[in-house]
């Protein structure tokens, strides 16, 4: 790889490309392309469908090259090549390329001392707008299979999934346990704050549950919109001021997942819908025939594990606190072995209806859950 100055000149550029040839120059400037987007978008989630679209098209540096004078051209290919690059606002002056970009997989999690949730929490389930009972059973089954007392027989299972989340506890030297059960539901069916939700309307829905040693789940109905749902994120988790006992406040914990199914399940469905940009590869089977709830259980899992280890915005995460990469997110896309972007894995598959999975539930359930980044191997980890 080769380290290029800012304040290269075009002498320089010349006796480099009359070195090299044209295949070469081929390779490297796609890296150099790929390396310059990750640099200046470390933390964009959909920064691998960035890296594809790069090397997915090895014939648009071919076309730039077609004709009598490559060499001659090789100058000028520079040059655009630095034109891109000035647009990231990217200087090379003192390291190599190769050492700009760092692998999420390779950088552990930062602890930053904060309280993890610990002892026996309830999950309670804030349901707005319409649900079926039987997508309601799909996302109670699925909390309940979290339980490591309470194990599905199959395996992989979901308790097994959750597992990689103690590893947080252990790396923080921390003595207690953190023990998650099904707690109440909670059915508002009549659509009581509209069917346009703020941040806000989402932490007052949230409220309506336990307001201590609790994790108050919302979920909107396919019909329901929600500030930044399918613009910039499918749910998020944070923390407010619930109960105060013997005149010390306590907080809860919350987590809001909106379904997708009607307003942008290639966004937030993904891989049991066509994605809406990047890779296109055919939808998955959802375990449970339902896009929309399968997909809230994906981005449930994932809000979970981010739950436990940064409840509070101090735990376990990378980066910039209003934007953190956590236990799931640092792994996006990711659910087996052999995952690229717009290919989740090699899951299993149900000989009988034909749909992906990674983990068995209770009630013979299955489900599909993000790989959890594990602080011990400093990798994603998967179930299959």
């Amino acid at each position: 790889m080769f380290i290029f100055f800012a304040s290269s000149s075009m002498t320089l550029f010349n006796a480099l490309f009359t070195k090299i040839k044209i295949k070469k120059l081929k390779q490297h400037l796609n890296k150099l392309l790929t390396l310059t987007v990750l640099y200046k978008y470390p933390h964009y989630s959909q920064q691998s469908h960035l890296i594809f679209a790069f090397h997915s098209s090895p014939n648009i540096l071919d076309k730039l090259l077609i004709g009598e004078k490559k060499r001659s051209m090789a100058s000028h290919i520079v040059l655009k090549i630095f034109l891109v690059i000035s647009f990231f606002n990217v200087c090379f002056a003192s390291r190599k390329l190769t050492a700009l970009v760092q692998d999420p997989q390779m950088q552990l999690l930062k602890y930053h001392k904060g309280a993890l949730l610990s002892g026996k929490i309830n999950v309670n389930l804030i349901w707005y707008g319409k649900f079926k009972p039987s997508q309601r059973a799909i996302v109670s089954d699925f909390i309940t299979s979290l339980s490591t007392s309470t194990p599905s027989n199959a395996h992989p299972s979901v308790a097994q999934w959750w597992k990689t989340t103690e590893k947080y506890y252990h790396l923080a030297n921390s003595k207690n346990t953190l023990s998650l059960s099904l707690g109440k539901q909670v059915l508002l069916e009549n659509y009581s704050l509209g069917k346009s939700l703020t941040q806000r309307q989402i932490v007052q829905l949230a409220s309506k549950g336990e307001q201590r040693n609790a994790i108050n789940v919302v979920l909107t109905a396919s019909d329901v919109a929600v500030d930044g749902f399918c613009v910039n994120r499918c749910g998020t988790h944070g923390s407010s001021k619930g109960a105060i006992i013997k005149g010390k406040t306590y907080k809860f914990a919350y987590i809001w997942v909106g379904n997708s199914e009607t307003l942008c399940p290639g966004y937030c469905a993904w891989p049991f819908h066509q994605p809406i940009y990047g890779p296109q590869s055919p939808p998955l089977g959802a375990p449970n025939n339902d896009v929309g709830v399968d997909g809230m259980v994906i981005n449930l899992a994932s809000l979970l594990a981010g739950t436990a280890t940064n409840p509070f915005g101090n735990g376990y995460y990378q980066g910039e606190a209003d934007a953190p990469l956590e236990a799931a997110s640092a792994c996006p896309g990711v659910y087996a072995k052999g995952a690229y972007p717009g290919y989740a894995g090699d899951l299993l598959v149900d000989k009988t209806t034909g749909a992906s999975y990674n983990a068995h539930g209770r009630n013979g359930r299955k489900y599909l859950v993000p790989a959890l980044f594990d602080p011990s191997t400093s990798s994603c980890s998967t179930l299959v």
